[in-house]
């Protein structure tokens, strides 16, 4: 039973880590009956999620890296490196302060709300700009610094603030704001993850682990997150976010009922 458990975990990671809508929120729903998991367990699903968007996105890495040459590969690595740096200084910064919100439901539920109404806000206004894929610097260092928030407040959705900041920024278009949203995530969530799992071998948290468990969670997680990602790139094409904003405050109120009534921690 376990392992089911441990595979259903995998597919909510999977659906949630890259789709606008909080990967934070869906888990602290589903382990009130699928069990509470050790940190270990949450930083493996999380880079199955990673492997996947690596995975979606490895012939763009490599032209980056192999056509460096090309003034335009630069100019847009050299965006990627800025605003993972900005992610990277800021999120050491605030590790050294301690700042950091509890993963409770009613907080998690109001950034649910707050980011759904922000995200229509984003898309009306998105569209009354000039529709072009150009990043600029602009761009590079705001998604470095939404990140950085999304951090910071469980349940605004790593992906969600990245691609409407992008998009309120200068890049309307959708589907160029998610790129480089989804680009930067990847050596942000790498190193974030990196941090943790040494952290958690060092504090000896990974000696009682089930290792099978993690390993069927791991490649569930990144299966899902795979389809999940590749139907999100498809679906933005031709829709707006709306239906994700929608979502996000239907769950954000259904989480502030189930807290009310006691239901929820």
């Amino acid at each position: 039973m376990d392992y089911i458990n441990a595979a259903l975990l995998g597919i909510i990671e999977g659906i949630t880590e890259f789709l606008p809508i909080s990967s934070t929120g869906h888990l602290i729903i589903a382990e009130q009956w699928l069990g509470h998991r050790s940190d270990m367990f949450n930083i493996v699903i999380q880079a199955g999620a990673i492997l996947a968007v690596t995975i979606i996105y490895w012939r763009r890495l490599l032209d980056l890296v192999l056509g460096w040459r090309e003034p335009a590969n630069r100019d847009y690595a050299a965006k990627l490196i800025v605003a993972f740096l900005i992610t990277a200084i800021l999120g050491l910064i605030v590790k050294k302060l301690g700042f950091e919100l509890p993963e409770t439901a009613t907080p998690i539920a109001w950034a649910l709300i707050i980011g759904g109404i922000w995200m229509i806000f984003a898309e009306w206004a998105a569209a009354r700009k000039a529709p072009h894929k150009e990043i600029t610097w602009l761009v590079a260092m705001l998604v470095g610094i939404a990140q950085i928030v999304a951090g910071i407040f469980p349940g605004t959705s790593r992906s969600g603030a990245t691609i409407f900041v992008a998009m309120l920024a200068g890049t309307g278009n959708r589907a160029a704001a998610t790129e480089f949203a989804f680009l930067v995530g990847i050596p942000t969530m790498y190193a974030a993850s990196g941090y943790e799992l040494l952290k958690t071998f060092k504090d000896g948290g990974a000696a009682n682990e089930d290792w099978t468990a993690l390993g069927i969670a791991f490649v569930v997680s990144t299966i899902v997150a795979f389809i999940a990602v590749k139907w999100l790139l498809a679906y933005i094409r031709s829709n707006r976010f709306t239906l994700f904003a929608v979502y996000r405050i239907i769950l954000g109120v259904l989480l502030l009922g189930m807290a009310a009534t006691g239901l929820i921690g």
